[in-house]
């Protein structure tokens, strides 16, 4: 094997760096063409020039411009239906958030939040039985979401650290958008009124979350309560996993900024009559 000196490596990238082809590198140095083509690699790594390859920049280590809006409703979708991982096959963790197919409407939200957060990454969706994982991968997911942890979410301690909590303060029903059309629905339900010596049939619309952590039940409570939504909680075989919203303006405002929610997924966790 040909061992080459480090002038003769500095002679071959400043030639490279000038424009030269890796052939004509390799012919005038006579130094084999794969070696050109590593060095070359190498240098442009060094100076984040691999196309495609750009080490993407984060707004909490790099300070890079966050949308915040997006990430205050990623945020909600990763507390309801979002898991981080980290496997060995890959180099970087990864969010996953799972989406029914049934409502094609939320995976194409989620997948632009997360574009706008992640800008610089890929996004892609794994088709699974009756869902779709909507995934990006990062290495400074654990940088953007550091309430992931080891175990499920309702076994741990779920708090925002003082720079999310300024971003939901400001975007507030974005968060409620994100958690409500990760683990919530709008429904119609019913109840029964004597009117008239008769008994009849009364329906209204009525929002439904449920988590069974208690802490980001609290957070979604807590960003209701600052913004004039009334809630209850909707007890169901002794827990208190549900958060009622059914009075008639509050319904309005939920309405108004977090839009419609397929009753199919409520159908599908048994809420209906609770």
């Amino acid at each position: 094997m040909d061992f080459h000196g480090t002038d003769v490596r500095q002679r071959a990238l400043t030639l490279l760096r000038n424009g030269s082809k890796n052939a004509e590198v390799a012919r005038s140095l006579n130094v084999p063409l794969g070696t050109i083509g590593y060095w070359k690699h190498l240098d442009r790594a060094r100076r984040n020039e691999c196309p495609g390859k750009r080490d993407p920049r984060c707004p909490r280590c790099d300070g890079r411009q966050l949308d915040e809006p997006a990430y205050s409703y990623l945020l909600g979708l990763y507390l309801g239906d979002g898991h981080i991982s980290h496997h060995s096959e890959h180099r970087v963790p990864n969010l996953m958030i799972t989406c029914t197919e049934s409502w094609t409407g939320l995976m194409d939200d989620c997948e632009r939040a997360m574009r706008a957060v992640f800008p610089d990454n890929s996004v892609c969706r794994v088709r699974r039985t009756g869902c779709s994982n909507v995934k990006v991968y990062s290495k400074h997911m654990y940088c953007m979401f550091p309430q992931h942890g080891p175990g499920k979410k309702h076994e741990r301690v779920i708090t925002l650290e003082s720079w999310q909590q300024g971003i939901v303060d400001a975007h507030p029903w974005d968060l409620v958008r994100g958690l409500v059309h990760s683990d919530g629905c709008r429904i119609t339900n019913w109840t029964t009124r004597m009117v008239g010596g008769e008994r009849k049939r009364y329906e209204y619309p009525r929002y439904l979350f449920t988590n069974v952590s208690e802490d980001i039940r609290r957070l979604y409570t807590d960003t209701l309560d600052k913004l004039g939504v009334e809630w209850t909680h909707c007890t169901r075989h002794g827990s208190p996993y549900n958060i009622s919203t059914a009075r008639k303006a509050s319904v309005a405002l939920m309405d108004a900024h977090v839009g419609g929610v397929s009753a199919i997924l409520c159908k599908s966790v048994g809420f209906i009559g609770c």
